[in-house]
């Protein structure tokens, strides 16, 4: 049975990014070992876009408010993009300390309710 998913973000400088995650987002995490950070993610969402080629992923983090969220990041001293009012959400990137950006939208968009896969043919669920 599917119980969740799990993002990878690729980075030049891990250790900080995990350290930001981990101190200035105060996302949960465990150490799988090594300092290899396992963190836990709010619920989540999945959509299928249309394109050229497959193996193509984004993530992407949702906020209630984005210009809150800017405002607390500007009090830590994290550099965000400007808002870009696009028709399915309110979009700013955070710089993350290894150099890379972090998506993160206030969704304009419906949103599904979080589930529990059930896989066909199973009795779990």
């Amino acid at each position: 049975m599917i119980t969740g998913a799990h993002f990878i973000i690729y980075s030049t400088n891990p250790e900080k990014d995990r350290a930001f995650i981990r101190d200035v987002l105060n996302f949960p995490c465990v150490d799988a070992g090594e300092g290899w950070l396992i963190f836990g993610l709010p619920p989540a969402e999945m959509a299928i876009h249309p394109s050229n080629g497959n193996n193509l992923q984004e993530f992407f983090l949702m906020c209630d408010d984005v210009n809150e969220l800017i405002d607390q990041m500007k009090g830590l001293k994290v550099k965000c993009s400007k808002v870009q009012h696009l028709r399915w959400g309110l979009l700013t990137k955070l710089k993350l300390p290894g150099g890379g950006d972090l998506k993160i939208y206030q969704p304009l968009h419906a949103r599904p309710k979080s589930i529990r896969v059930k896989v066909p043919g199973t009795n779990a669920g």
